[in-house]
């Protein structure tokens, strides 16, 4: 069995790995990173705005960063085929503009949706570490067919929900431009640049309405932590006609979810519990580590010996290749059913975890809502310290015990049950009358739902759709909206 100790050793042979490659590109200003990552599911390339330009010192000008990065690619990107021998840098802008021109082809083949990527080194790291970002602090989506803006979710501590916005909100108006308009004239970006930059102090009138009536509320964005499981319905206790069962909703893999979690499966053990709904309809992902314990924290009746998962790098790289074995917890259950909830919004890590336990559970375990994104791989991170430049370049695919992976066009055809169920906004998550918890109810208790269409069919369902909903997203996501889609 491993120890905890153990498992952030088997981390740090990345750190090492990356460390290895600044020793080897030492003259071209690269560094290191032992972030291992899953996510940035859902977004574009690069990071709001773009990556910070530094002042062109030495190693920094834009072709230096350029050079570096094709640099990067060309050692570590799993799908070395798809590269091109030589691009010529001139005729690109920025940074972000050459990376998205060097993936283009693996882009094409449903491989790399802009998951390889440019950010700041600081900003991830905050991310990773504390949750610490800037915004209002909610998390919208928005009607691809009735040109209408919705609140999915607000989090504690942050500007939104002190201002009395919360879940299930619509917002009319930003600053007096009617959020249909903008749709109409701009699409989704012309919403986001509306919010404006994501600094603190940056004030915006929203126009809201929700079931006390329309209002303007003037909020301010600020620096806030996100709480990874939320201290209003992230974790409870819900009575399935006189079943116990568990419900946990995470909204990111960060180092902050480990004690949220083990105090969550502590509670369920506590009490017997072992039918359990797992919330991940907007997680994008994150790190590998707390997918892992999140395997390892379902994983009671699993031994040192059973394969989580199974992690591959190109063949030049594969004395890096790794296996996770499960590593039973003093808080783990032995799950008898166990229901996770998805949308489009779930990517990376979460499709990770749903995948791992599949082997093991197979009809006791059911995808809830709709079809996961479809992101089968993963990033390592490889630093230009001096410019503040951070590559996460898609360098490992993962698959579980059964060797099942390559899932880009998502998990429901991989699973032997799916349930189809609509995010009731109308609801709070965790609400046993929520759409989606029901049917996760409905489902531990051994009553029969209707499956998930398969991703090209539930494509044109959704565009048939008045209510065909998706996480509002600007063309260039900062890391904490890679992770949590929609969030500003």
């Amino acid at each position: 069995m491993k120890s905890k100790e153990e498992r952030v050793v088997k981390h740090s042979r990345f750190g090492a790995l990356l460390s290895a490659v600044a020793l080897l590109s030492a003259c071209g200003g690269g560094g290191g990173s032992g972030n291992v990552a899953v996510g940035g599911g859902t977004g574009g390339g690069g990071t709001t705005g773009g990556s910070p330009t530094p002042t062109p010192t030495a190693g920094c000008t834009l072709r230096d960063r350029q050079n570096w990065a094709f640099s990067v690619l060309k050692e570590w990107y799993l799908f070395p085929e798809t590269l091109p021998a030589s691009l010529d840098p001139s005729g690109y802008a920025t940074l972000e503009s050459y990376v998205d021109a060097l993936t283009a082809t693996a882009r094409g083949q449903n491989k790399d949706r802009y998951f390889t990527y440019v950010t700041s080194i600081a900003q991830e790291n905050a991310y990773y570490s504390t949750g610490s970002s800037a915004g209002f602090g909610f998390r919208l989506s928005y009607d691809t067919n009735g040109g209408r803006v919705f609140v999915a979710e607000s989090f504690e501590g942050a500007p939104a929900l002190a201002a009395g916005i919360d879940r299930g909100a619509e917002i009319l108006a930003v600053s007096g431009q009617p959020v249909s308009t903008l749709l109409a004239n701009g699409g989704p970006q012309a919403v986001v640049n509306a919010f404006g930059p994501d600094t603190a102090g940056t004030s915006r009138v929203l126009r809201i309405q929700d079931s006390a009536g329309a209002r303007d509320i003037t909020v301010a964005k600020a620096d806030y932590t996100l709480t990874p499981v939320s201290s209003r319905y992230g974790v409870k206790i819900l009575d399935n006609g006189g079943q116990r069962v568990g419900y946990v909703n995470l909204r990111t893999f960060i180092d902050t979810a480990d004690p949220a979690l083990r105090a969550a499966f502590a509670q369920f053990r506590a009490q017997g519990i072992t039918n359990v709904i797992v919330d991940l309809r907007y997680n994008g992902g994150g790190l590998v580590s707390i997918a892992e314990l999140m395997g390892d924290l379902l994983g009671a009746n699993r031994t040192s010996s059973d394969v989580f998962s199974f992690t591959t790098f190109r063949p030049e790289k594969s004395s890096f290749n790794d296996v996770d074995y499960f590593a039973p917890q003093p808080q783990s259950i032995a799950p008898t059913r166990v229901a996770f909830i998805g949308t489009g919004g779930t990517a990376s890590a979460s499709e990770l975890t749903i995948n791992g336990m599949l082997p093991y559970l197979r009809a006791n375990e059911a995808l809830v809502g709709g079809n996961t994104y479809g992101k089968p791989v993963g990033q390592i991170a490889v630093d230009k310290t001096a410019c503040d430049d951070r590559v996460r370049v898609i360098a490992f695919a993962t698959e579980n015990r059964d060797h099942q992976g390559a899932y880009y066009d998502g998990l429901a055809s991989k699973m032997d049950v799916t349930c189809r169920a609509a995010d009731d906004l109308s609801r709070p998550m965790g609400d046993p009358a929520e759409a989606s918890t029901r049917v996760a109810l409905d489902f531990l208790a051994g009553r029969s739902c209707t499956p998930i269409l398969g991703a090209a069919a539930q494509l044109r369902s959704l565009s048939a759709s008045s209510a065909a909903r998706e996480p509002l997203m600007p063309d260039r996501p900062s890391t904490v909206q890679r992770e949590v889609p929609g969030a500003f």
